[in-house]
């Protein structure tokens, strides 16, 4: 079984972390809700409280597959300002573990040093980034290497299940976007 660590920073896009903490616990994959300390009740940017799991200073990093931050920018803000985040991204690299950001959070990773190549972000918030070496794509989802992500809320399941087939598998991927009713998603707007 793969393990995930999901940081839940004051702030967070609710949508974004749900999404993926829900998607890939149908894949099977244990997911750690972990506040950045020992207050594991955190508001969201839209003042839904989530109770986290666990605290991030209470975790071993070896014993996780990867780390996905979702976004939300006051959380990307608490998630950049953190020291250990910036530990766990900078040896994920050197690991070549799974590292993935969606919406602001892509900043967390540039401002951790672990971001190049190509990538999305939420439109604007690859102005707060160094864009030496970096070029943002406008796509739902990127995957380059080691590193995935993801634009914003409305991308957020799309962004989950890309994160199954990297840690699952093409065919779990399938029968989760089948089973979330993906195919019968039209423009409704």
């Amino acid at each position: 079984m793969k393990n995930i660590l999901l940081p839940l920073a004051k702030g967070f896009e609710e949508i974004e972390l749900v999404s993926v903490a829900d998607i890939l616990r149908r894949a099977g994959v244990r997911v750690v809700i972990a506040s950045l300390d020992a207050h594991k009740r955190v508001l969201g940017a839209h003042h839904i409280v989530i109770e986290a799991d666990s605290a991030l200073p209470e975790l071993e990093m070896d014993h996780f597959d990867g780390i996905v931050l979702a976004g939300g920018y006051n959380g990307m803000q608490n998630l950049a300002n953190n020291e250990l985040i910036k530990l766990w991204l900078t040896t994920f690299k050197q690991e070549q573990k799974l590292i993935a950001a969606i919406c602001a959070s892509p900043i967390v990773l540039d401002k951790a040093g672990v971001l190049e190549g190509e990538f999305t972000c939420y439109p604007g918030c690859e102005n707060e980034m160094s864009m030496q070496n970096k070029t943002r794509a406008e796509s739902a989802v990127i995957k380059n290497g080691n590193i995935i992500t993801s634009t914003g809320p409305a991308t957020a399941n799309v962004f989950a299940l890309a994160l199954v087939k990297e840690l699952c598998g093409q065919a779990q991927a399938q029968k989760l976007y089948e089973e979330l009713q993906m195919p019968s998603l039209k423009a409704y707007l």
